[in-house]
């Protein structure tokens, strides 16, 4: 058994448009966006959706929403989603990179939320 559960909705922007769409998703949601100095393709947008983790990533791809979900097991929930019928298209260190039925992307990542907050919000699959 495993757990998991969304963590994180990425509003995913080509680099040279990056700090535009930060200022334009921190004015539309009224949050704070707040830069990742260890990690600088990300702006967090600071209780934007309360619960999740929102954020503006700087790719070089195009403009896109993507879920990260985390969990206490990658693979399991790997193979959990592609059995549900998504595709991994890469991985980047320990995250899995998937795309589900309908074209959209899905990142599953090792737990980042605060052990209380991910014993209180996931769930357990078989």
């Amino acid at each position: 058994m495993h757990r998991s559960r969304v963590y994180a909705v990425l509003i995913d922007t080509p680099e040279a448009e990056a700090d535009s769409a930060a200022s334009f998703w921190s004015a539309a949601l009224g949050a704070a966006s707040v830069p990742v100095p260890s990690e600088p393709q990300f702006t967090v947008l600071h209780e934007a959706l309360p619960g999740l983790v929102t954020a503006v990533q700087a790719v070089d791809d195009l403009p896109r929403f993507h879920l990260d979900i985390e969990t206490d097991d990658v693979e399991a929930e790997t193979a959990r989603l592609i059995a549900l019928g998504a595709m991994q298209v890469a991985q980047w260190l320990e995250c899995r990179v998937l795309r589900a039925p309908g074209g959209h992307l899905v990142c599953v990542i090792p737990v980042h939320s605060n052990p209380e907050v991910f014993e209180a919000q996931s769930r357990t699959w078989p």
